[in-house]
């Protein structure tokens, strides 16, 4: 039975990325589940400034703690402008400065989810560009685009060849917990 830490970099209340992500801790059985809803995460802008006279929230700290115990992480990324949420940046440059290699030895299922036809995809690539700088090792990844079209509240991915997909790679990532 494996640890899994599971949120989405949006700090939405109405977050579409964390609908997604708890659809996908809903399909999971036999492990230890931590979700997170980050709408409920409050963490000042970074900067050095910042960082030299305060130094860092003990919820960061908390929240670094508890990836260490994950053996794995399920994160939904949203999309502004083509990138990651501000938000999302954020929280990783904190933790980057906590310790460099945060996600050391965590294997992730990285997903994203948009309203766009696009499903976040731009995102969804920095995204797996950059969580290997701070130890992460990407498993699988899966891209939900339309989610108004392609996702229902009780039902989860409505469109069968992307239910098969998120399903498929969610089976790749378990398998390596």
């Amino acid at each position: 039975m494996s640890n899994i830490l599971a949120f989405a970099g949006s700090n939405s209340s109405t977050s579409i990325n964390f609908k997604l992500v708890k659809h996908t801790v809903s399909l999971i059985e036999g492990h230890n589940i931590q979700l997170m809803d980050m709408a409920n995460f409050d963490l000042p802008m970074f900067s050095v400034d910042h960082e030299k006279e305060y130094g860092y929230t003990n919820s960061l700290a908390e929240f670094r703690d508890d990836i260490h115990k994950a053996d794995g992480l399920l994160l939904s990324v949203n999309e502004h402008n083509g990138n990651p949420s501000s938000f999302f940046k954020n929280l990783i440059d904190w933790l980057s400065r906590l310790e460099i290699n945060f996600l050391d030895n965590t294997v992730i299922f990285l997903m994203s989810a948009s309203p766009g036809k696009r499903g976040a995809a731009s995102s969804l690539s920095v995204t797996e560009k950059l969580l290997p700088k701070f130890g992460g090792e990407i498993i699988s990844t899966f891209s939900l685009p339309s989610f108004r079209h392609n996702f229902e509240s009780g039902k989860g991915i409505t469109d069968q060849e992307l239910a098969k997909e998120h399903q498929q790679a969610l089976e790749k990532w378990l398998e390596r917990l």
